[in-house]
């Protein structure tokens, strides 16, 4: 190991330790560690800002910024509060029913659009309607980034490292249905079992602010319907720019500044108040921690440990896919699962060539999509769902904390890998 990979390693560990334990806040610990990474020339500035390998990810931080425009123009609306309302009254004010609600609309909408965007529109409900019934909105919102994230592995565009396997692979957005869909349905009925276990310390209800949002009325919340009909139209647009972004050939990142764009041109909302929703402070860590893993990139930590377990397997394909699977997981949970997927691709490119390239070989590609989103439920830091809804808590005074978040979302990453590995053998090396 050369002396820039263990420097490499020192820093990222250094600034991994502070953000998880919390001694100071994770944007310092983030910036800290991306100036370490810039002043010791493990990363330059061409690298860090321009590489698509090894620098700051322009499209999700841009993606982010125009979602995060729209939702807060469609806040003032009032919608959602008129889905709050309407979500608690379709559960009858049942907290675990809420729940389970919530966590099949969320897996559902990061399929069809990405978890991001997702858990962005869907949070400030969440908290609407925690906020009516006298609930602790922590478990729901842990409960949606991790169903988000579980959702979004099911087809190409709910998980930016699917686009990147999809174009690796030469995959197609009907492989991921065929391939992963049917598992990820099974996956989230466990799922929301599972949280009738690891949260069932939560469902406690209060019957006097069930009978108040029953007898609520939901349209009585819509504030400016004018503004509602032009968001609704813009993000139906926006929508259908994510869907067909492959065919337009745009980035989704274009798609959702153009639409915060038009949303801002055609209503009569300032912009004040169009990016006053904006989470500054969530894109400042993305950008540090982009940093951070872009060294790791480049001084070839992470190329190492995807030879290391190319290598480690030999000509066994299925050991090659089980291990695949695991060491994805675990590497999904402690850094960005993008870089590490991108790092990923060329070597499980080779292992699926040399194995003939049938579904049997392609199988390699199923593990690695499979460990990467599932892994990055374990932390706060493992995917960038969880990092922006950890800014939002934050942003509403209900902050949760590094442990707080892995917790319950390591039990899910373990449940959810320990489901795949038998899966990836039944489909492929038994029933194939």
């Amino acid at each position: 190991m050369t002396v820039p990979q263990i420097l490499a390693i020192a820093v990222f560990a250094g600034a991994y330790i502070l953000i998880a334990t919390e001694r100071v806040h994770r944007v310092a610990a983030a910036l800290g560690g991306a100036a370490l990474m810039l002043g010791l020339q493990l990363v330059d500035g061409r690298t860090a800002f321009h590489s698509i390998d090894a620098g700051i990810d322009w499209n999700v931080i841009f993606l982010l910024i125009g979602m995060m425009v729209i939702v807060g123009v469609i806040r003032q609306t009032g919608l959602f509060e008129y889905l709050a309302i309407a979500a608690a009254k379709r559960a009858r004010g049942r907290p675990f029913a809420l729940l389970a609600l919530l966590v099949l609309i969320t897996a559902g909408a990061s399929a069809l659009l990405d978890n991001v965007t997702t858990v962005l529109l869907i949070v400030p409900v969440t908290l609407v309607v925690c906020d009516r019934l006298a609930l602790n909105p922590i478990p729901y919102l842990i409960a949606e980034v991790l169903a988000s994230n579980i959702g979004g592995t099911a087809t190409l565009i709910g998980d930016p490292p699917n686009i990147i396997i999809a174009s690796r692979g030469g995959l197609t957005f009907n492989d991921f249905l065929v391939h992963l869909a049917p598992f990820i349905v099974v996956l989230v009925a466990v799922f929301i079992g599972l949280c009738r276990w690891i949260f069932r310390a939560e469902f406690r209800s209060r019957p006097d602010r069930v009978a108040e949002v029953m007898a609520l009325s939901e349209r009585d919340a819509i504030r400016d319907g004018r503004l509602l009909w032009q968001s609704m139209i813009v993000l139906a647009l926006v929508l259908a720019g994510f869907v067909l972004h492959s065919a337009l050939h745009v980035e989704p990142s274009v798609v959702a500044l153009l639409g915060a764009g038009l949303l801002v041109l055609i209503s009569n909302v300032t912009t004040e108040d169009a990016i006053a929703d904006v989470e500054w402070e969530t894109l400042v860590f993305f950008m540090g921690l982009f940093v951070m893993v872009g060294a790791l990139v480049r001084t070839g930590v992470i190329g190492q440990i995807s030879t290391a377990l190319a290598n480690a397997t030999g000509g066994d394909l299925l050991l090659a896919v089980l291990v695949l699977l695991v060491v994805s997981a675990l590497l999904s949970a402690i850094v960005d699962n993008i870089p590490f997927v991108a790092a990923m691709s060329p070597i499980v490119a080779d292992l699926v060539s040399t194995h003939g390239g049938g579904d049997q070989a392609q199988s390699l590609w199923w593990a690695l999509a499979l460990g990467a989103d599932l892994g990055g439920n374990a932390t706060s830091v493992g995917a960038s769902a969880n990092v922006v809804v950890i800014g939002l808590a934050a942003r509403h005074g209900t902050p949760i904390s590094f442990w707080h978040f892995a917790r319950y979302g390591s039990v899910v990453a373990a449940v959810s890998i320990l489901l795949a590995a038998p899966y990836l053998w039944l489909r492929y090396f038994v029933l194939a």
